[in-house]
């Protein structure tokens, strides 16, 4: 397992982008060439020179800085909406699949019902519920992901119930509890991780998609989103303040989906079947 894990190209190329990215949010200060917040009217919309590598935007703040301190924003809510999610899909895919009968069918339900609302729209209309801000961002997100967590460890908690030592266990008076932590839960982990690495990719454009309609993060907050959002005004005379934080989230996301591409391979038990009988 782990010479596939370290001989995959995807895992290594996707997990050197997100390694880089979690560097640069970790060491945000040290790494920003300026004040992101600090507002320099005389040296507004310059374009990328010695002085600013990556410009300044239409108030003079620093693009570059805003971009590093802006990862750091972007990822804390990518994984934590994740996590939210992955917490809530664990518990109901777990009742659902482990209990079974009118249970199993209301969660089954309301999982079909998530999911049959696209994730962006539901998350504009969570934000627009409670409002703005980062708080609002964790929920929206955590609302739109849960579901699908849930439908894949109901999947695999189903498959795993019906196994010999679930059974055996079940024979010499284990409790439902300790089969679950015990012998169903082990079974999640490799799937759980790999759809937690996809989602959070996928949340980071959501919160970008937030953000660029106003619905995040509120000014001065240094966000992806809301930096392509400013920019959008001065596309024409200033495309560096939109297009660098566009490629930004396009690189991390790109980084989040190789990883987790390179992660379910090495976890899918057909893959190591075909590898043992080789």
């Amino acid at each position: 397992m782990i010479k596939r894990l370290f001989c995959n190209k995807m895992i290594l190329f996707g997990g050197s982008i997100v390694i880089i990215f979690v560097v640069i949010a970790v060491f945000c200060p040290l790494l920003s060439p300026y004040d992101p917040y600090q507002v320099n009217l005389y040296d507004r919309l310059q374009s990328p020179c010695k002085a600013h590598l990556c410009g300044t935007d239409n108030i003079g703040r620093d693009v570059l800085s805003r971009i590093i301190y802006g990862t750091r924003v972007s990822l804390i809510i990518g994984v934590v909406a994740t996590l939210i999610s992955m917490i809530f899909g664990l518990f109901f895919g777990v009742i659902s699949g482990y209990f079974g009968g009118y249970v199993d069918k209301m969660i089954l339900c309301l999982i079909d019902i998530m999911l049959a609302f696209p994730g962006l729209l539901l998350a504009i209309g969570v934000a627009v519920a409670i409002g703005p801000g980062l708080l609002t961002l964790f929920m929206a997100l955590s609302v739109v992901g849960w579901a699908g967590f849930a439908r894949m460890v109901r999947g695999v908690v189903m498959a795993a119930k019906e196994q010999v030592y679930v059974e055996a266990a079940r024979a010499i008076g284990v409790s439902d509890i300790g089969i679950i932590i015990k012998h169903i839960l082990p079974n999640c982990v490799s799937m759980v991780i790999v759809l937690a690495t996809l989602k959070v990719g996928s949340f980071i454009l959501g919160e970008a998609a937030l953000s660029f309609l106003g619905l995040g993060a509120q000014p001065p907050t240094p966000t992806w989103g809301s930096m392509v959002s400013t920019g959008f005004a001065f596309l024409h005379s200033a495309p560096w303040i939109s297009i660098i934080p566009g490629l930004a989230i396009a690189v991390v996301v790109i980084g989040f989906n190789l990883l987790g591409d390179g992660l379910r391979d090495v976890f899918d038990p057909k893959l190591e079947a075909n590898e043992s009988r080789r």
